[in-house]
């Protein structure tokens, strides 16, 4: 651990001990109590064997670690006021601190402070200079892989919060909360190109001697702050409860763009070094735009209305605004003359209301209404250059308006068995394309689509052992023509007769406007045999199929089983055995041109099995073991129409390798009770973990870009964790 690490860890838990030396002052008051837990653990392994296990537990860097958790609580029963303290990880980068202070029935105050460390689990090999901030340098690594230094990328969050409720009288409340988060570190990002297409002019196709294409690694620095502010008033009433509340988002980031520095030699795709062509470092030296500054508000009403004791009304309207109004980092060829920024401005309307009732004594009616508009007023510029500046396009907006209705009905068939039939609808209307702007690479958009569903439920509730529901539902999506891409290099043109327009052995059609029928169903049952045994079971399933075209998405499929049980092996010991059972699987069928037919496949399967008891007075002890399985399978084949080029190239190269995640972990952990208020714990753990993805490296073999930068993980890692605390807890 570095000193200034160990400096910061030192400060927050001396902090943490005066706070505990100060409630501990009090702990003699009979209405006071709290515990503090103070430890140790150790980690096997090294950085490398703790990639996977250390990702977000703050256990990665280190092999010791110092354990510090507490709670207090403390009520005044004469005024009501209650103190409620916590403190978990104070030891730890995943350190957090809450506070509740309030008067029950008068005022409420919330003080919370966190922070949580993402470290990647790819280590990065480079020679990269400045890695992380805004200016990296790229150093060609004339050494081979392997011969940079070795680059662990984290990022880190450190969260305030801070929220006030006072009750003026039993009718009105006022809540304000404000939270800031600050987001520091770097994480995975990089740039690259290939040249001699028409969106490179003056960049040449790559050759023998000279590098065309590159492909770097450039992580991304991020030094970020997130504000949120919310206040809100409610009123409640003998019928009437209304809710007034206002909401701000603002966003600023401390980097604008990405400059990076490229010069030296480059891979060709056969790793051969080369000397890149001025084109192409021209390309690559542009900066590269980061996320913008933003801010969004929005001012809501919410309420209901008891019309009768049967029948109650509920509303919603608000308005928000969301803006992105920074001034561009850099300057680069094509902006508009005045332009300093995007002025992006989104307004968003919303309305929602809904009625329930309740006719009859066994049948209950709802409906519901909702309206929502999203009005893009971002100001048009001609932006966009294509070839030498040919043609210029300006940039398109996107409104959106979404109208949603649904109505059921349920009804008391039994005194056990529910039943309840429903309809929903969905009209979306993407506004008119904006005719000065353009659109490539895409079969066709749709303005507007509509969706229809329906479904039934039935519920038998718990009576003596059993109880449980079965649901059904099915919807379908259809849609407005399609609008290709003008031939004339602006807007779009409507097409009246998709199966003579679209050459369907090349058209894709977006999975999200196209036609598409889907059914689910759910399976839910708890059994209760005996008194000391209980079994929960969930099973569904659904499958989308897509029509349109040949190409694209064609189908998708899932299913789901779970079984969960708890069993009192021992009233006496207070043995209890628990443990879960689940196999999922997703499936998604796609061709694309050239014959190319791809099946999708993505298996979990996840058991657990865990056992707590009580063999004494002064000890307790438990345990558990899980494993997951996740299984990504790439099924390739071609199809009639495939080019015998195709053909070869698949049979040569065997298709796709599968993506696998394996992981077993067993715990174990035992508790002595010293005295009444002395507690000692242990804990011990075993993870062995595999994983395999060829994006990053396959047999053993990193992938590497253009300089020579890699990316590795272990593919099999095994840790082994043991802790010791001490607990006091007084009452």
């Amino acid at each position: 651990m570095k000193a200034s690490s160990r400096h910061i860890v030192l400060c927050q838990t001396a902090i943490a001990i005066a706070v505990l030396a100060a409630f501990g002052s009090a702990r003699a008051d009979s209405q006071g109590e709290g515990s503090v837990s103070v430890g140790a653990g150790a980690v096997s392994g090294n950085s490398a064997d703790r990639s996977l296990f250390g990702q977000y537990n703050g256990m990665r860097n280190d092999s010791g670690y110092g354990l510090l958790d507490f709670s207090y609580y403390r009520v005044n029963p004469d005024t009501g006021t209650t103190v409620d303290a916590r403190g978990t990880n104070l030891g730890l980068d995943t350190r957090e601190l809450q506070l509740d202070w309030q008067r029950q029935g008068n005022w409420k105050f919330s003080l919370n402070y966190g922070e949580l460390t993402r470290r990647d689990p790819y280590t990065v090999n480079t020679g990269l200079l400045g890695a992380g901030s805004s200016t990296p340098q790229v150093s060609y690594l004339s050494g081979g892989v392997g011969s940079g230094s070795d680059l662990t990328l984290s990022t880190k969050r450190t969260s305030l919060g801070v929220a006030f409720s006072k009750w003026f009288n039993p009718a009105v409340q006022l809540e304000v909360s404000l939270k800031g988060e600050k987001k520091e570190g770097s994480r995975l990002f990089g740039i690259g190109i290939t040249c001699g297409s028409p969106v490179t002019p003056g960049c040449a196709a790559p050759d023998a001697f000279t590098a065309g294409t590159g492909i770097l690694l450039l992580p991304e620095p991020i030094d970020s702050n997130h504000a949120q502010v919310e206040a809100r008033v409610n009123y409640a009433g003998a019928k009437l409860r209304l809710s007034a509340g206002y909401y701000g988002s603002f966003f600023n980031n401390q980097f604008a763009t990405l400059n990076p520095n490229v010069s030296g030699s480059l891979n060709s795709p056969l790793g051969a070094p080369l000397t890149p062509s001025a084109g192409l470092l021209s390309i690559l030296n542009n900066p590269v735009a980061l996320a913008p500054d933003n801010q969004a508000h929005q001012f809501d009403l919410t309420g209901n209305y008891a019309f009768t004791p049967t029948t109650r009304a509920n509303f919603k309207l608000a308005y928000g605004q969301a803006t992105q109004k920074q001034d561009f980092g850099a300057s680069f060829a094509g902006v508009p003359m005045g332009v300093t920024n995007l002025g992006a401005r989104v307004d968003t309307t919303l309305a929602q209301v809904g009625i329930t009732s309740r006719p009859l004594p066994k049948l209950s009616l709802l409906a519901e209404a909702r309206y929502e508009d999203k009005d893009d007023k971002t100001p048009l510029a001609l932006y966009n250059v294509e070839g030498f500046g040919t043609y210029a396009y300006t940039n398109m907006r996107l409104p959106n308006t979404k109208t949603r209705g649904r109505l059921m009905a349920t009804y008391q068939i039994t005194n056990e068995i529910q039943g309840s039939v429903g309809a929903n609808y969905e009209h979306i209307d993407r506004g008119t394309f904006t005719p000065t702007s353009a659109v490539a690479g895409i079969t066709a958009l749709r303005q507007k689509t509509d969706e229809t569903g329906f479904y039934v439920d039935l519920r038998r509730r718990m009576t003596e052992t059993l109880s449980g529901s079965i649901r059904l539902e099915t919807s379908d999506r259809t849609g407005s023509n399609w609008l290709q891409p003008s031939s004339t290099g602006f807007g779009v043109t409507e097409v009246t007769a998709p199966s003579i327009t679209f050459n369907d052995s090349i058209a894709i059609l977006m999975p999200t406007l196209a036609d598409r029928r889907r059914n689910k169903g759910k399976l839910t049952a708890t059994w209760q045999p005996m008194d000391e045994l209980s079994l929960q079971l969930v099973a569904e399933g659904g499958e989308d199929k897509y029509r349109g075209s040949d190409q694209g998405l064609r189908s998708t499929h899932m299913e789901l089983y779970s079984l969960d049980a708890d069993y009192l092996l021992s009233d006496e010991y207070s043995v209890r055995l628990t443990g879960y059972a689940s196999i999922g699987s997703q499936r998604l069928n796609q061709a694309r041109p050239g014959g190319y037919i791809l099946g999708f496949d993505n298996s979990n399967t996840s058991v657990g099995l865990g056992i707590v008891g009580k063999p004494t007075e002064k000890i307790d002890l438990g345990g558990g073991v899980t494993f997951i399985n996740d299984k990504n399978v790439y099924a390739q084949t071609l199809d009639a129409s495939a080019l015998p080029g195709n053909a070869a190239l698949l049979a040569a190269a065997g298709g796709l390798p599968d993506i696998v995640y394996r992981s077993t972990q067993v715990k174990l952990y035992g508790k002595y009770a010293l005295s009444e208020a002395s507690t000692v714990r242990l804990d011990a753990m075993y993870q062995r973990a595999k994983y395999n993805d060829w994006a990053y490296g396959y047999n053993g073999v990193p992938y590497t870009y253009s300089d020579n930068t890699t990316v590795w993980i272990k593919p099999v890692q095994e840790v082994t964790f043991f802790g010791v605390t001490y607990i006091y807890a007084w009452k």
